[in-house]
């Protein structure tokens, strides 16, 4: 069984306790990763503190070549990085690829920000003085990511902390911290200079509650669950560190009347059931017209029964396991609990446990009638293969139904009718709108959520913006 250790200050350092890495597929460890003590975080927040200096006073154009040279060494490794990713996390390798290769752009995307990185010049208001803003980096990044993208997030972390002269100490999920660790070589492989990039693995309850409690990181930057940010909020408050929280998801998916239904049906699918359903943005709960509810479900129950669950690694294979047996339990008892009240698995609604599926955390792709809005199964994030279908009665109890919601990070609308559409980007309350489309957004787009779906966020010019602070600068030059 392969061992892994912590990544402080350029150097692999072993920790007393460790946790073992589990294939969710077949239930089988396969690795086992250091647990870093709350002394050892230090110890890495430190290591990065001591590296940002010099790394901030570096020409971006260096830090710049430093992320390609490293995306040059992921695109060597992809097929393996990939492989990892599957074992971790269960997903399809088809899917474990496009991870790879989408995480790997958001290096490229951020290192052409090393010359792009622009200040003010602006016009001051007393004789002989001139007013600059100077854009600058913030020191020491904390950043702590979920196990569903290992890979890509990780990335999406990293690119816009150091093209902006910061450092950074990441800590993977507990479940899935490979392909955080095997970044980490590479980075090494890079040349990136000892300490930029510290890497913390362990139990959040731990290893993560020490790194945000920790007073030097400038910025605390989260991507999980709405009660883990809102305690990270909080216990940021005391050192008045800066977040960005990108929390849950219950993405609403109207179909209209007017629509491209087949259409609608494939974009429904694919934004419910990508990697098992455990994406931020799948398509949670569907609401469709009334007029067409009855095809719609129909056909889409049709394509949901198709979906091939098996072997991640089989080329066949759609839907893998869930990533461990809590989720598992946890999507087993919302689908239960939804037929308790009335509901009906039109298809699936069970957990797989014989034959291939004897071990594994195992699903069965499930699509639920009869649900109402006050369900949980309507109001919690479910985050696996199961979608709860409800009829409307027109556009606007869609839009109301849509916003009755704690979350807002995504959602998805299909029509064809220009006032619907433009109705919708006005008053649906997300911070991320698919129409016409699935769900995968773009690495120059703002990936944000409203509500209790977070604050700040990730990608684009707008997701670097965190990673910067601005110096207000009047010179007066006749002294």
């Amino acid at each position: 069984m392969e061992e892994h250790q912590l990544l402080i200050g350029g150097e692999w350092i072993e920790s007393e306790r460790r946790t073992e890495v589990v294939n969710p597929a077949t239930e089988q460890a396969f690795a086992t990763v250091a647990s870093a003590s709350a002394e050892q975080v230090d110890k890495a927040v430190a290591a990065a503190a001591k590296a940002w200096p010099e790394w901030a006073k570096l020409p971006a154009v260096e830090r710049g070549a430093c992320l390609r040279r490293w995306a040059d060494l992921v695109d060597r490794d992809s097929d393996a990085l990939a492989r990892l990713v599957t074992q971790e996390v269960g997903k399809p390798l088809a899917e474990a690829h496009g991870e790879i290769q989408f995480g790997n752009s958001w290096f490229r995307y951020y290192a052409e920000f090393d010359r792009r990185i622009e200040g003010e010049i602006l016009p001051a208001d007393r004789p002989n003085e001139q007013l600059f803003i100077f854009p600058q980096p913030l020191g020491v990044v904390s950043a702590i990511i979920p196990w569903n993208y290992p890979s890509a997030v990780a990335i999406r972390k990293i690119a816009p902390a150091l093209i902006a002269g910061n450092t950074i100490v990441l800590k993977p999920h507990e479940h899935t911290p490979l392909s955080a660790i095997a970044l980490g070589r590479l980075a090494m492989e890079a040349g990136v200079p000892p300490g930029v990039v510290n890497i913390v693995t362990g139990p959040g309850e731990t290893t993560g509650e020490a790194l945000v409690a920790n007073s030097t990181p400038q910025l605390i930057t989260f991507t999980g669950s709405v009660a883990t940010g809102k305690r990270i909020a909080k216990m940021a408050a005391d050192n008045v560190t800066v977040v960005s929280l990108e929390l849950g998801g219950k993405a609403p998916f109207i179909v209209m009347d007017d629509c491209n239904l087949d259409a609608a049906v494939d974009g429904a699918v694919f934004a419910r059931f990508l990697n098992c359903g455990q994406v931020c943005i799948c398509n949670e709960r569907t609401y469709v017209h009334e007029k067409v509810a009855e095809e719609f479900t129909e056909k889409f129950v049709a394509k949901v029964r198709e979906l091939k669950v098996g072997d991640p690694l089989r080329e066949a294979t759609k839907i893998g396991p869930k990533v461990s047996r809590s989720e598992l339990e946890k999507v087993d008892q919302y689908v239960q609990e939804a037929v308790s009240q009335g509901a009906r698995a039109a298809t699936g609604g069970r957990r797989l446990t014989e034959g291939e599926f004897a071990r594994g955390y195992w699903y069965e792709p499930t699509v639920l009638t009869g649900v109402s809005q006050q369900m949980p199964v309507m109001q919690k994030e479910i985050f696996g293969p199961v979608a709860p279908l409800m009829t409307c009665s027109g556009f606007e109890e869609a839009i109301a139904l849509a916003n009755d919601s704690p979350f807002g990070l995504a959602g998805y609308l299909y029509t064809k009718d220009i006032d619907r559409l433009m109705r919708a980007v006005r008053d649906i309350e997300v911070g991320e709108l698919y129409i016409n489309r699935g769900p995968g957004e773009s690495i120059h787009g703002f990936h944000t959520g409203w509500k209790q779906s977070g604050i700040g966020g990730d990608d684009g010019k707008h997701g670097l913006d965190h990673y910067l602070r601005r110096k207000t600068v009047y010179l007066r030059y006749d002294a």
